[in-house]
C-alpha cells in the first residue's frame, strides 16, 4: 500500500467517524517580517537608478515611477516627489571616465549637487550616458557612486534625511532557440478531446531583467541593505510583445521582495477544514 493510498483511506475513515458531509476552505494570512528596520525614517526618496539595456524602455524613469507607486499604497513611509536623478551621468562625471576603466578611488563627487532632474551641459563625448550601457560588465564601471557616502549624505540633507532607494536596472533583449514541450490538442476517432505533449524546436525571444535595489541612510550616506534579482521571460518569435509590457511583467514578480525589505508583507493562502 502506498503512502498516498494510506492517507486517502485514513481520511475516509476519519470523515466517516466524524460523520462529515463536506469540507470548506478557510483563508489565512502569514506575516513575513521586513528585512531591515526603517522605524527611524518617516520619508522615503526613490532617487534614481543607473539603467541600461534596450533603448525601448527608460529603465531609470520607469523603475522610479513604479516603486514610488507601490510605496504609496503599501508602505507607511511618505514618498518624496522629485525628479529622478540622472545617476549614470552623475556617476560618469564623478569618476571622470571616457572609455577608460575608472578605479574605486575616483568615486567621489566634488562641487555642488546638480538639481534633481537636471544635468549640467557637457562637451560632446565627455561622458557616457545610461543609453550606452548594454551589459553587466559595462554597468560595473558606474558602481563607485554607491560607495560615496558624502554624495548620498548631501542628497539626504537636501530632502530632510529620508531613506534613499537607488541601485541599478539592466533590461536587455534575449533570444533562446531550442526544443520545448508543447501540449497539442486533437480529437480521437470517437470525438473525444485529447492532449498530448510534443517536443518542438522553437525560436523564442524576450527580455532579461536584472535589478539591484540599494537602500541608503540619508542621514549618513551609508548603505543599509542591498539585494539583486534576475528574471527573464521568453515568447514565441512570432509574438510581438512590447518591451514595456515585458518590463512590467517581470517587475511584478519582484515587487513583493522589494517591499518586504521595508515593511511586513502577508502571504495569503487557504486551509481545508472538514465539516
Amino acid at each position: 500500500m502506498t503512502a498516498r493510498s494510506a492517507a486517502a483511506i485514513a481520511s475516509l475513515v476519519l470523515c466517516g467517524s466524524l460523520a462529515c458531509t463536506s469540507f470548506y476552505e478557510v483563508p489565512i494570512e502569514t506575516p513575513i517580517q521586513p528585512k531591515m528596520d526603517v522605524s527611524a525614517f518617516q520619508r522615503v526618496l526613490v532617487a534614481g537608478f543607473i539603467g541600461g539595456g534596450t533603448e525601448d524602455v527608460d529603465a531609470n524613469l520607469e523603475t522610479v515611477r513604479l516603486l514610488r507607486s507601490q510605496l504609496r499604497s503599501k508602505s507607511d513611509l511618505r514618498v518624496i516627489e522629485a525628479e529622478a536623478l540622472p545617476l549614470a551621468e552623475l556617476a560618469a562625471k564623478a569618476q571622470g571616465f571616457n572609455g577608460g576603466t575608472p578605479g574605486p578611488e575616483s568615486a567621489g563627487v566634488e562641487g555642488p549637487i546638480q538639481p534633481v532632474g537636471q544635468v549640467a551641459p557637457q562637451a560632446p563625448g565627455a561622458v557616457e550616458t545610461e543609453r550606452r550601457i548594454q551589459n553587466e560588465r559595462e554597468l560595473e564601471r558606474y558602481q563607485g557612486i554607491f560607495a560615496d557616502a558624502e554624495f548620498w549624505k548631501r542628497i539626504g540633507e537636501e530632502y530632510q534625511n529620508p531613506l534613499i532607494v537607488t541601485g541599478t536596472v539592466l533590461f536587455t533583449p534575449h533570444q533562446n532557440n531550442g526544443f520545448v514541450i508543447e501540449n497539442r490538442e486533437y480529437y480521437d476517432q470517437f470525438g473525444r478531446r485529447r492532449v498530448t505533449p510534443v517536443r518542438t524546436y522553437m525560436e523564442r525571444k524576450g527580455f532579461i531583467l536584472t535589478p539591484k535595489f540599494i537602500f541608503i541612510d540619508g542621514r549618513t550616506g551609508a548603505t543599509l541593505h542591498s539585494e539583486q534579482f534576475r528574471e527573464e521571460v521568453l515568447y514565441n518569435a512570432q509574438q510581438n510583445t512590447p518591451a514595456l509590457s515585458s518590463y512590467f511583467e517581470l517587475m511584478d514578480k519582484l515587487i513583493p521582495s522589494f517591499l518586504n525589505a521595508l515593511s511586513t508583507q502577508r502571504v495569503r493562502g487557504t486551509r481545508v477544514l472538514l465539516k
